[in-house]
Order: structure tokens, then sequence, then C-alpha cells
């Protein structure tokens, strides 16, 4: 008796093995929204050139997209952008408390004010640049620094997530916007 269950039993785990090797693998999970950006440190230097004009945020699907106007220039490619550990005020060093899991560091290097030594760009609240509340990423947009010729803007991010950095021409003759979109999730 006991050889044909052994039998039987050879003869089921033979099957299963067998259809364990055919069978197509499951897939990898596919990316979110199909974002594969990365979360790493990305930056460009080939171009300078033009002033911080305008800073605002906008609501997309799959992501939360900031835009910063640079105007006096249309080949503006000056920028570093990365998560950091914490947010300091540029030049005191001072250690800047923003909402959010994560951090999000630009650095630009364009001045707020024009060549002539206008101020263009001076908002009201440094702290609240723009107005993100009910966003599914941003927290807080802040003005971190304005100090010889670079500006530095922080964003609280919900956590470290996925970004891209890009630049678009116009709509403004002499004009470039610096573009940074954060997923909403991996």
């Amino acid at each position: 008796m006991r050889t044909p269950l052994r039998l039987i039993v050879l003869a089921v785990t033979s099957v299963l093995a067998a259809l364990a090797v055919t069978l197509p693998a499951q897939a990898a999970a596919s990316p979110y929204c199909g974002i594969t950006w990365g979360s790493l440190d990305k930056a460009s230097n080939a171009g300078n050139g033009g002033h911080v004009d305008e800073v605002r945020a906008g609501r997309h699907a799959c992501y939360d997209r900031l835009v910063i106007d640079i105007t006096g220039t249309t080949t503006y490619h000056n920028w570093q952008v990365g998560y950091v550990s914490r947010v300091v005020q540029d030049p005191s060093g001072r250690t800047v408390s923003l909402r959010g899991g994560a951090f999000l560091q630009i650095r630009l290097e364009a001045p707020t004010n024009t060549p002539n030594g206008t101020l263009t760009y001076a908002p009201e609240n440094t702290s609240e640049l723009v107005n993100v509340s009910g966003y599914r990423t941003f927290r807080q947009v802040a003005l971190t620094g304005a100090f010889e010729g670079v500006t530095n803007i922080s964003v609280g991010v919900r956590a470290r997530l996925p970004f891209r950095v890009f630049t678009l021409s116009g709509p403004n003759p002499n004009q470039t916007r610096l573009v940074i979109d954060v997923a909403h999730s991996w």
C-alpha cells in the first residue's frame, strides 16, 4: 500500500513542479502612473542669466507641479534640485522648519532682482510662497535664500518621492520656466 501512495505523491509533486516552471512569472509591479523618475539629485549647469520672477504650483492626476518663472533669458539651465535632511536659510545657516516628511531643495543661479537692482520677486510671506493646502504631495513651499545672485526655494513634501525637473521656453519672450514635478506615489 505504501508504494502506490508514494507514486501518487510523486506524480502530484512532479506535475506541480512542472507547472511552476512552465507558467510565466508574475510581471513586476508596474510603476505608479508609468513614472520612472527616481528620487536622486538632478542638476543642469548649461546656461545662465535671468532672474526669478514668479513661483506657482498646480495639481495633476499623478503628481504635484511647481513652476518657477525665470525672466531675462530663453536658455536658463543653471539649477540643482535634490532632497536634503534639513533645510537651512541662506546665508545665515539657520535651520528652517517646514511641514512634510521630506524636503526638496531647489538652488537657482538666478537672483530675485533684475541686473539694475530692481526687486522683481518679493513675496509677502516667504515661508508660504504658494498655497499648497489640499495638495496630495506638497506640504509647504518657502523661499529659503536670496543672496549674491542665488535663490533657494525649499519644498516640504509628504515623503521622499520620485521627481523630475525640466525647462520650458516662454510663454513670454525672453522667459524660461523651470518645472519640478513630484509624484504622488512610487
